[in-house]
């Protein structure tokens, strides 16, 4: 071989040894960021025996809310206990009847939907110890009952077919229990549903800001990692995450999403994630916890520990002024629903806006 021949072989390796880690530098620069170690915790006490943590969520129907002892405690924002019907968001019609009624036979004669339509519906029971208002419980007796149906929520207001299968579940369970119903004006009614699913709409706010990548896409791990660290928890569903809440029993303050599909891959960490989202659900988290302050400043950490921008669903950057304005249109809100007894976070906001 002559000098020439020797001289092109060992040019044309060295070239495609440089192609070779070309390439092999621009895979890895591109692959998605993978989450960090965790340090291996040595002297950490063995986790006790049957803890399982829970995901907390935003809570449904007529179910009552019952004050924090712990978070009383700590000063931190409590819900007060109410009934779960309410003549401000509900239609109610009372049940008188001839005897009192055991809990058993009020349950075994409830209907086995609890909508009537689209609207939540439930009934029930004048303890006659506690003398206070609940849903049947076994062994309890009732001296008297109530049904009702809610005006509206999220997917409108209660109309007259509603309204007509509200009377005849609930006759349905009078006839039963041998209660006497006693039935509101429809018409009246239906109308007070519109004004309020009117009010409603006018003050619902759901925001949602975009979380986006600048470079290297991130892992479904990276993010959690990340996530974790502002103190998301994972939700119940996959590709989601929540900020609980400071007190327990209260809805989460925060939503996190992302793609569904890449948190079920076979191998999420191959998955290359360029954008998440945040969410924040106004009605449904009392303002004293500030979650909109918070949703800032969640958003902004994540931007500057992931390499990414704040944007809105159009990929548009959010500037701090157009923050600030977001943040004095809210006090707003919060007013208007304080000044109609529906605070956001309360029992009757989380129902209505839902």
């Amino acid at each position: 071989m002559s000098t020439l021949q020797i001289s092109l072989a060992i040019a044309g390796g060295a070239i495609l040894a440089a192609v070779v880690a070309y390439n092999t530098w621009t895979s890895r620069k591109n692959e998605p960021r993978k989450p960090d170690p965790e340090p291996q915790a040595t002297d950490a006490p063995p986790e006790a025996p049957g803890a399982e943590r829970v995901e907390p969520g935003l809570e449904d129907g007529f179910a009552d809310t019952q004050p924090g002892a712990h978070a009383a405690a700590l000063g931190l924002p409590t819900l007060e206990r109410k009934p779960g019907l309410d003549s401000l968001i509900d239609v109610i019609a009372p049940l008188t009847l001839e005897a009192p009624v055991y809990g058993d036979a009020a349950l075994a004669a409830l209907p086995h939907t609890r909508r009537a339509g689209s609207k939540p519906f439930a009934i029930e029971g004048l303890n006659e110890g506690s003398q206070h208002w609940e849903t049947p419980v076994p062994g309890q007796r009732y001296t008297a009952f109530q049904a009702g149906v809610q005006l509206a929520n999220r997917t409108g207001a209660l109309n007259e077919i509603e309204f007509s299968e509200f009377v005849m579940k609930t006759q349905a369970f009078a006839d039963a229990v041998n209660a006497s119903p006693e039935f509101p004006d429809m018409l009246h009614e239906v109308a007070r549903g519109r004004e309020l699913d009117q009010f409603a709409s006018d003050h619902d706010a759901q925001l949602s800001f975009s979380l986006r990548a600048r470079h290297a896409a991130w892992s479904p791990g990276y993010v959690q990692q990340n996530a974790a660290r502002q103190g998301f928890v994972p939700g119940a569903i996959p590709g989601r995450m929540v900020l609980p809440a400071s007190a327990p029993g209260l809805p989460p303050l925060l939503g996190l999403s992302y793609d569904a599909q890449a948190a079920m891959a076979d191998d999420p960490e191959q998955s290359a994630l360029r954008e998440i989202a945040l969410h924040l659900d106004v009605p449904q988290v009392m303002r004293a916890e500030h979650p909109f302050t918070r949703l800032r400043e969640v958003a902004q950490a994540l931007a500057d520990a992931m390499d990414g921008v704040v944007t809105d669903q159009n990929g548009n950057l959010i500037p701090e002024q157009a923050m600030d304005t977001i943040g004095t249109d809210l006090e707003q809100l919060y007013d208007a629903l304080d000044s109609r007894d529906l605070a956001a976070g309360s029992p009757q906001a989380r129902r209505l806006f839902s």
